[in-house]
C-alpha cells in the first residue's frame, strides 16, 4: 500500500494505494510516507527536498511543479460511457479533473473503468486537489447512476408505429440494453434515439459502426428485412460494370440533370453516429491524402469545412454541392457532433465529380453532369469509387466495409 519508485520521471515517485474508496485513509498514509521518507533521506545526507517558494515541489515536467501529487481512483462509469466519452471528458473539465484509461496517460481506455484525478498541481495545496477530486468523483458518480437509469430502462419510443418500435421489444432491451460495441462505443440507445425522440420515424434506428450490425443483430436484421423485403438467408450482389447498361434516357426527354451516388465507409472506423472525434479526424486525413492523388477527369481538390473561406463554403451551398448542419435527424442521432470539424468536400475540376466527407456517410460518392447521359454518369461512378477505394487502401491498407449479406455497410 506504500511504495516508492527511484529514478523513474522523478528522483522519488511517492505512492499509497489500496483497494476500494478510502481516499482520506490514503491520503493520510501518504503524508506519513512524505514525512517519513523526507526526514529519512536528510538524516542520511543532510539535504532537504527542493521547494520553490514560487512553483512549489520542483520536478523534471513542468505540469507536475506546485504539489506535485496525483490523486486518483478507478471507478466504473458505465452510464457515462454509454451516453459519450467525449461528454465525460468535457464534465470533467468542468469539475477540474482528469480522466484517464486504466492503462495509464497513453494506455487507452476500454470498456467503463476510468482513472479519474486531480486536473492541477500547481496553485492549490495538496488537501484542496484532493477534496477536489473526492467531491467531482461523488458528482460524476451520482451522474452515472441517472444516466444509467435514462440510458438502460425501457425507453418510451415515441414513433409507435415505427420498425424500432415493432423490434426492439423489453425482452431484447434487456438483453442488449448495456452492450457497448467495441470500435465506436455505441449502444442500442443511442441507436434508436430518433424513434425515441420524435414521433415520425419510420425505421428510426442508424449503426454506430459495423458490430452494431452485429451485437444488435436480434433487432437489425429482422428489421432490416421487413423494410427491404429481403429473405433471412438472402445475400447482396454487387455490379458495377456499365457496360451491361443498355440505352439511355430519351434524348427529347426535359431531363434537366443527373446525379447517382453512393456511401462507402472504411473498415475499423466507426459510422457517422457513432464515429470518434479521432476516428473522424483519421478518415479525413485518408481521404484528404487519398484525393490528391486522383488523376485525369477525376483530379481535384479536397476542402476542409474548419477553416473554410465563407464565399467558397456560400458558393458550394448555392451551387448545391455542399452539405450543411441543422438536420434534426442527424443531430439527434450523432452524426453532427463535433461539427464541422473532420468534415469536407471534394470535388473535380468540372464538379462532375464529388466526394462528401464524415457527413451521413463517412465518404459519399457522386457523380453529376447536366443532362440526362445517365450511362456516362453512372460510368464515371464507377471508376470514381474505384479510385478512391485503391487510393484509400494505399494510404491505410483498409478496404471498404462490405457485409456478404447486407453488402456495403453504412
Amino acid at each position: 500500500t506504500f511504495l516508492v519508485w527511484v529514478n523513474e520521471e522523478d528522483q522519488l515517485r511517492i505512492i499509497s494505494m489500496q483497494k476500494g474508496g478510502d481516499v482520506k485513509g490514503v491520503f493520510e498514509r501518504l503524508a506519513r510516507g512524505i514525512n517519513t521518507v523526507g526526514e529519512s533521506v536528510k538524516a542520511e545526507c543532510g539535504k532537504d527536498f527542493m521547494l520553490d517558494e514560487k512553483y512549489g515541489y520542483v520536478h523534471s515536467c513542468p505540469t507536475n511543479l506546485g504539489t506535485g501529487m496525483r490523486a486518483s481512483v478507478h471507478i466504473d462509469l458505465p452510464g457515462w460511457t454509454a451516453h459519450s466519452v467525449d461528454a465525460l471528458k468535457a464534465r470533467c473539465e468542468e469539475l477540474c479533473l482528469q480522466p484517464r484509461g486504466t492503462r495509464g496517460e497513453s494506455g487507452g481506455q476500454t470498456g467503463c473503468t476510468y482513472d479519474i484525478s486531480n486536473k492541477h498541481r500547481l496553485g492549490y495545496s495538496e488537501v484542496q486537489l484532493v477534496q477536489t477530486m473526492i467531491d467531482g468523483v461523488n458528482t460524476l458518480y451520482d451522474e452515472d447512476l441517472a444516466l444509467q437509469k435514462k440510458l438502460f430502462e425501457f425507453p418510451n419510443i415515441q414513433s409507435t408505429h415505427s420498425l424500432v418500435a415493432k423490434y426492439v421489444t423489453k425482452e431484447i432491451w434487456d438483453k442488449l440494453a448495456k452492450h457497448i460495441t467495441p470500435t465506436a462505443g455505441f449502444t442500442l440507445y443511442k441507436a434508436i434515439a430518433c424513434a425515441v425522440e420524435f414521433d415520425n420515424q419510420h425505421c428510426g434506428i442508424y449503426a454506430g459502426d459495423w458490430d452494431s450490425y452485429k451485437d444488435f443483430a436480434a433487432v437489425f436484421d429482422p428489421l432490416i428485412q421487413e423494410y427491404h423485403g429481403i429473405s433471412a438467408d438472402a445475400k447482396h450482389t454487387s455490379d458495377m460494370d456499365s457496360t451491361k447498361i443498355t440505352g439511355n434516357v430519351n434524348p427529347a426527354a426535359p431531363v434537366k440533370s443527373t446525379r447517382i451516388r453512393v456511401g462507402r465507409s472504411i473498415d475499423g472506423y466507426g459510422l457517422s453516429p457513432g464515429i470518434t472525434k479521432e476516428q473522424r479526424l483519421a478518415v479525413e486525413g485518408l481521404f484528404a491524402a487519398a484525393s490528391s492523388k486522383f488523376s485525369g477527369d477525376l483530379a481535384g481538390k479536397y476542402y476542409a469545412l474548419t477553416g473554410m473561406d465563407e464565399g467558397v463554403r456560400q458558393q458550394l451551398v448555392d451551387d448545391h454541392f455542399l452539405f450543411v448542419s441543422g438536420d434534426p435527424n442527424l443531430s439527434v442521432s450523432g452524426m453532427e457532433r463535433d461539427w464541422p470539424e473532420g468534415r469536407g468536400i471534394f470535388h473535380n475540376t468540372e464538379k462532375t465529380f464529388l466526394v462528401w466527407v464524415n457527413e451521413e456517410d463517412q465518404l459519399r460518392i457522386i457523380s453529376m453532369q447536366k443532362g440526362g447521359d445517365v450511362k456516362g454518369v453512372f460510368e464515371r461512378l464507377a471508376r470514381g469509387i474505384n479510385t478512391v477505394g485503391e487510393s484509400v487502401k494505399a494510404e491505410c491498407g483498409k478496404d471498404f466495409m462490405l457485409d456478404e449479406k447486407y453488402g456495403y455497410v453504412h
